[in-house]
Order: C-alpha cells, then structure tokens, then sequence
C-alpha cells in the first residue's frame, strides 16, 4: 500500500509539472525555447564528455564537450578537436540526433511529438509552432494574419518540416552513396559519410567524416553541387519551403486560383537569390587570382567554387581552403554574409535575409520621402521594424563584445578574431583557425556566442513581444536631430 501511494504521488507530482510547462511554454514560447535548447545542450554536454562517446574511451574535457555540443545543438560547426577521429561511434551519433533537433527546432519538434502522440495539434500546441516559424505572431502590433504561415496551416507546416528534413536528406544519401563508392571507399565507410554529410549539410551544420578534411574533394564536382544543394534546402526556410510545395501541388491539380505567394516568401526568395549571386560576383573577382585558395583551379571551375564558398559562409560551414587565406576584402565579405545568414525558421544562423530586405526597404522609403514601408504591393508594419533594428543591434552587440573578451587570450589579429566569433554567432562553422586554439575561458565566451546567436535571433522577437505592456497615456512628442 504505502509502495502504490509513493508511485500515486509521484505521478501526481509529475502531471503537475507537465501541467506547469505546459502552461509556461504557451505563455512565453521563446523563453521555453532558450530553457529546452539549454536543456539539451546541458545534457549533450554530459554524454559527450563520458568515456563511451569518445574513440579512445577516456573522458573529454568538459569544456570541450560543452563547445561540441553547444556547436552541434546550434547546427553551428566550430569545432575545439578533430570531429573526424575524436568520437566514438556512439558519439556521432549523439552529434547527428542534436544536430537534427537543433536544425529543425526545438518547438517545432515538441509541437511534432505532441501531434504523433494525441493525432491532433492543440490550439496551444499551434501557437507554439506558430511563434517558432514566425515570432512575430505574438506582437501586439498590427500584424496581419496571412503572414508566411496562418494559424491553420500548422499542422500541413509540421508535416512538411518532417518530411522535408527526411525528403531532401534521403536524397542527399542517394547522391552522394553512389559518388563516395565510385571514389573507392568501402560500402560501409561509404554508407556512413554518406549519412553523415546528409544530416550535416541539409542542417547546416558543416561538420565532415573526413580525418583529411572536405579539401581532398575540391574536384570531386557532384559531392560539392550536393553539398551546395542540401545547405541551400536547410537555408530557405520551412514556411518557404511548404508555401513552394503548396503551390506545385495546386499546379499539378490544375487549380486555376492564383498562388498565394506571401510577402516573407517572396523576400526570402529575392535576397536568396541576390545574395548567390552578389557573393558569386565578389569571390570571383577578388579571389581570381589568389593560389592559396581557387586562384590555381581551371578558370571553368573558380566561378562554382565561388558560389559553393557563397553557399557556405551564409551558414552551411564547408570549407574547401583556409578562410585565414582570403584576400582582407573576401574576408570583409564573408564576414558580412555570415552576420546576415539564411532565411528565417531555417536551419541557417544569422540575423535572416529578410530582417536585412526590410531595412533595405526602410531606408529606400525614406530615402523616395514615403511614409510607409512597402515592397510587393504590401505594407510593412513598423514593429516588423522595431524588432528588425533590435536584431541587429543586439547581434551586433554579442559579436563585438565575444569579441572584446576573446582578444586577450589569442595572439591573433582582431580580423581572423572578428571572422570566428560572426561565425559562431551566426552559426556558420569556418573558422580562419583562432577557434582551435582558444584557451578554455574564451572557449565558454564562444559557446555563449554560439548559443546567443542560435536562439537569439529566433526567439528576441518573441521575448520583445511577451515583455511589452499596454501604455494608456503618451508622452509629449519631441524630435531629436539625427545623422
């Protein structure tokens, strides 16, 4: 008896606790989305840092395991050792299962669970899916209905995150399994990097199985356009993703309704395809000539190489050649493309195309003397500007201030620096080699960038949003010069 009342009590206990995080997570989505990313990287930190997970069966230094799994968890890529040869098998697969969750995000993996096991999506549960795709959804501010995915739509976008993610990876295992077995690896080793590099490219992660790293395929054209294919699927976004997808299946119904194309898809669309192309431009012309990194390859070839480089410094993390080997004005460059990152709810880093697209649009509006923020026939509300100017003020704030902390304990310039610390807080993964030898506090200062800038720039607008309250009076009104 006294044994059932223990086991009644502690499942009363447990009910309460699943209650009150329930009822926490639908208050403040982003704030249970930095609890259960900390939670995981907690506890990625600990399986890591145990015997079984490393290839030699002795502990890993603490800090390391923090950095690793704090990298994966994050879809960033830094790395404090050698990936390719210091885990066990164990401890590779623990790195792809969080770069898998990290990549398609943690509420929007909660909200999966709770849709397999109930066989139906609460209003709560869609709110929370809702806030993971778009933050903005929780402001308090004019903000329409038919942004990138309405409320309805959360389960047909639940469905296509899941399998997107397994679509497009599986197709990357097929295309690379072929290649690596022409190469002359052995079906299993082929298998094995074949999986590897699937996870890690669709989730932007960068890591590779290669002890010799990913420079001994540079001519291997296939591998790097498969690559290139899986970084840019992760980097688009999902609600892109499911707007493309919903169209095509209207097309091939035959459905004679215009498609809905909503103004965040069709931002993310153009600054995708603009940046692709400006960052091709650039590295072509500023690395033409440079032998430390495609400056030697056939001059047919320089002109892919620079958009797989373009690819990757916007968040996917491969690295043909050392960055520290950039000319100062590709370094600048890159620099620039890994602080704005990839599309918004995507498994990209940075502070998203489509925060830099509106304030472009803002300073085109004030610069033709228009009141309003416009672009494809549509309206932008200026809280989507408010938070857009908090995002990068605050992202810039983090970079520079990991960057101030970091300096004293490198001998290295403040550029090679600067590049590795915008990696780690856009989660990009190409370091100029400042990371590998970094000290263990400036690793701990590296892991919070890496941290900040993963679920930071997902849940600030949300966290802006929850903590704002109703003032019922205003203040006189008084212009300050500007400029």
């Amino acid at each position: 008896m006294a044994a059932e009342a223990g086991i009644g009590a502690g499942q009363t206990r447990l009910r309460r606790l699943t209650d009150r995080l329930k009822t926490y997570a639908g208050r403040s989505p982003s704030r249970f989305a930095i609890l259960a990313f900390t939670s995981i990287i907690f506890v990625a930190t600990i399986v890591l840092s145990t015997p079984m997970a490393s290839a030699t069966g002795t502990w890993t230094p603490l800090h390391e395991a923090l950095f690793t799994a704090t990298s994966t968890v994050c879809v960033t890529g830094l790395s404090v050792v050698d990936m390719a040869t210091h885990w066990s098998p164990f401890g590779n697969a623990v790195i792809l299962i969080g770069a898998q969750i990290g990549g398609i995000g943690v509420l929007t993996m909660a909200s999966m669970l709770g849709m397999v096991v109930t066989r139906r999506l609460s209003l709560r549960q869609r709110l929370i899916a809702a806030s993971d795709t778009n933050p903005l959804r929780t402001h308090a501010g004019p903000v329409s209905e038919g942004q990138a995915i309405r409320l309805g739509e959360v389960g047909g976008l639940l469905t296509t995150v899941l399998f997107t993610s397994l679509i497009v990876e599986f197709v990357l295992f097929l295309g690379i399994l072929p290649n690596l077995l022409i190469g002359g690896a052995s079906f299993g080793t082929a298998v094995y990097d074949s999986i590897y590099l699937s996870v890690s490219a669709f989730n932007n992660v960068g890591y590779t199985p290669f002890a010799e790293g990913l420079a001994v395929h540079e001519s291997n054209s296939w591998l790097m356009g498969m690559l290139v294919f899986g970084v840019f699927a992760g980097s688009l976004g999902y609600p892109v993703v499911y707007t493309i997808i919903r169209n095509l299946r209207a097309v091939l119904k035959r459905d004679t309704r215009h498609p809905h194309w909503s103004l965040h898809v069709r931002l993310t669309l153009v600054a995708t395809a603009a940046m692709a192309l400006l960052g091709t431009l650039a590295f072509s012309l500023t690395e033409w000539s440079n032998p430390a990194t495609f400056g030697e390859n056939a001059a047919w070839s320089r002109p892919f190489e620079a958009l797989f480089y373009t690819t990757m410094t916007r968040s996917g993390g491969f690295a043909l050649f050392d960055p520290a080997e950039l000319n100062d004005s590709s370094l600048l460059v890159s620099q620039l493309f890994m602080f704005i990152g990839g599309g918004s709810a995507s498994t990209a880093g940075g502070i998203k195309v489509t925060t830099v697209a509106v304030l472009l649009l803002a300073a085109l509006a004030e610069a033709r003397g228009q009141g309003e923020i416009q672009a494809f026939d549509r309206r932008i509300p200026n809280d989507v500007l408010r938070v857009a100017v908090s995002i990068v003020l605050w992202g810039t704030a983090i970079v520079l201030a990991s960057t101030l902390m970091i300096l004293p304990f490198t001998e290295r310039p403040l550029a090679d620096v600067l590049f590795d610390v915008i990696s780690a807080f856009a989660t990009c993964g190409l370091s100029t080699g400042v990371t590998q030898d970094l000290p263990t506090p400036a690793i701990v200062v590296l892991s919070a960038t890496m941290w900040a800038g993963r679920v930071g720039t997902v849940t600030l607008a949300a966290a802006i949003a929850s903590s704002s309250r109703r003032q019922l009076y205003k203040h006189p009104e008084e212009r300050p010069i500007v400029g």
